[in-house]
């Protein structure tokens, strides 16, 4: 066993597992062992995706289309991308500078493969979501991170960003909403990022908007919509989070040609086109109405003010106010040092996740995984009812931390 160990790639053997989805294993186990555990680790919808959908993927399994389809996507969805971006966010990336992939994860993954070499640097803004940082590496390239804490609401200043580009800078990659934080940067602050960026002809942005129809600010901003770096934009959205269709399994990107056709022909090799009939289903709800997706963002809002007014009877922990996403992130450094009831100490984030799930059965996600090893994220991506009993175990579960 241990020489077929020895015999993997450098590669995989250095990739760290998933932390949300280890978390999510964990707690899975814990039920399975009769524990009433509450899971807030994972970022998924706990909404059914609209019938209205459902039922485009029914007529389209009835009418045949199940075959393989253009390896980046039926036209006809490519099209209604391509509509998308140009009314709602002022992006104008033809059908032919769209790839549809098999999740926003593989249009993430595609690029970094088509662009980064060894050698290269790729600057991520932290907190970032748990895949951006084994992705570059697995590119050979160099993951540079830069960090901003809660007191900045967990937002990159241009100064922070100045500094840190260099002539091996090829990427910089974000998310706005954040995962894991919900922080949202604002028309303001990406004009302040894109003029530093302007002065880097070189770099390409990349930026990562999954959360983009579950966001609470004013308005919703792409950063590819700016004079400035729009040639050099890459933007990835998806449909799991919005319209809760996680495993339809169906992510894009709009793309400079050159970047969309080297995406394109890396996928023809390794997956080709993404499921035929969830395409079908994605035109509709996109050039459908809209009314299920704007009742699940009210609903998330609604949990939002719901988890900050409970997480006020939880001491000595600081958040931020999240305008987007599904998720808390609080710093929750005070608590390192302190003994859990059986004495044992926690000294980081991890141990503190892990003694929340098995004290107070809540999984929750360390932020170790997202570049901030001071926090945890919590996902209320949950009922009411579950996320009060949750944060009434949390308070319980910290107070008995001495």
């Amino acid at each position: 066993m241990n020489q077929h160990k020895q015999s993997l790639s450098k590669r995989v053997a250095g990739m760290e597992e998933s932390a949300t989805i280890r978390m999510a294993q964990l707690a899975r186990n814990l039920k399975a062992a009769g524990k009433d555990v509450i899971s807030l680790s994972l970022g998924e919808p706990d909404f059914d995706t609209p019938d209205h959908i459902k039922d485009a993927a029914k007529k389209a399994l009835d009418q045949g289309f199940t075959k393989y389809t253009a390896v980046p996507g039926i036209i006809e969805l490519r099209e209604a991308i391509s509509e998308k971006f140009e009314r709602e966010n002022d992006l104008h990336y033809s059908p032919e500078q769209i790839v549809v992939s098999n999740g926003a994860k593989q249009s993430i993954a595609n690029l970094a493969l088509a662009l980064l070499d060894k050698g290269d640097e790729a600057l991520i803004l932290a907190p970032y979501w748990v895949s951006y940082y084994p992705i570059v590496q697995l590119t050979g390239a160099t993951p540079v991170i830069l960090y901003a804490g809660v007191e900045q609401d967990y937002k990159v200043t241009p100064n922070q960003l100045e500094k840190a580009l260099n002539e091996r800078t090829k990427l910089v990659i974000f998310s706005s909403p954040c995962n894991p934080t919900g922080s949202v940067y604002h028309k303001s602050e990406l004009e302040a990022l894109a003029q530093v960026l302007d002065k880097h002809e070189h770099v390409y942005i990349v930026s990562d908007e999954i959360y983009e129809y579950i966001n609470f600010s004013p308005a919703h901003q792409s950063i590819g919509a700016l004079e400035a770096v729009r040639d050099r934009t890459i933007t990835i959205n998806g449909f799991s989070k919005g319209y809760s269709m996680t495993g339809w399994r169906l992510g894009y990107m709009g793309a400079p040609s050159e970047i969309a056709e080297a995406c394109t022909k890396l996928q023809g090799q390794f997956t080709s086109g993404p499921n035929s009939f969830s395409q079908q289903a994605a035109v509709f709800a996109l050039q459908s109405s809209q009314e299920a997706r704007l009742a699940m963002k009210e609903s998330f809002l609604s949990r939002r003010n719901l988890v900050l007014d409970l997480m006020k009877a939880i001491p000595e922990i600081k958040t931020n106010n999240p305008e987007g996403a599904f998720y808390v992130f609080p710093d929750v450094s005070a608590y390192f040092g302190r003994k859990t009831p059986s004495g044992k100490l926690i000294e980081n984030a991890d141990e503190l996740s892990e003694y929340l799930l098995e004290d107070g059965l809540v999984a929750s996600v360390s932020g170790t995984a997202f570049g901030a090893p001071s926090c945890l994220r919590f996902s209320y991506a949950a009922g009411e009812k579950d996320l009060i009993v949750a944060f009434s175990r949390l308070k319980g579960a910290f107070s008995r931390l001495s």
